[in-house]
């Protein structure tokens, strides 16, 4: 399976010898908690974290609301070898969908590996930085298509 770009719905992402690809762009440890992009470098895929067929994820959604990778994938500017960190369970997902405003931050940060959730901002309403209210489905047909 080849990843696609990152504005889509499906991001891939991973960990070759220093170098994390995400959505099929390339990116180096900086070392600083950030992530470098790498122009030209082309790594092949490797699926790490796996979805059920029925359950289905927009990347793009996340991103765009300003989750960051890290609440999901762990720090993986730090991992030899990408693991699987969160167990994306449904009900992992619904804790968050249901409390999201910690998780939340600028989406120009999403790649901004060092980011702790904000535990004080817990039960507040998440805002975008574009001024919209988050609304996460809790519902079933958020998730289940």
């Amino acid at each position: 399976m080849a990843a696609s770009k990152s504005q889509g719905s499906y991001f891939g992402l991973f960990l070759v010898g220093g170098i994390v690809a995400c959505g099929g762009i390339a990116y180096a440890a900086t070392g600083a908690g950030k992530l470098l992009l790498l122009v030209g470098a082309a790594i092949p895929w490797v699926n790490v974290h796996m979805l059920p067929d029925y359950a289905y994820f927009d990347h793009s959604a996340h991103v765009a609301a300003g989750v960051g990778c890290v609440s999901c994938h762990g720090r993986i500017d730090q991992m030899p070898v990408v693991t699987q960190v969160q167990p994306l369970t449904m009900g992992w997902c619904i804790d968050c969908h249901r409390d999201p405003a910690p998780h939340v931050r600028d989406p120009l940060n999403v790649t901004v590996m060092d980011f702790t959730p904000d535990s004080a901002k817990s039960g507040q309403v998440p805002v975008a930085t574009n001024g919209r209210t988050l609304h996460p489905p809790t519902h079933c047909s958020g998730c289940h298509r």
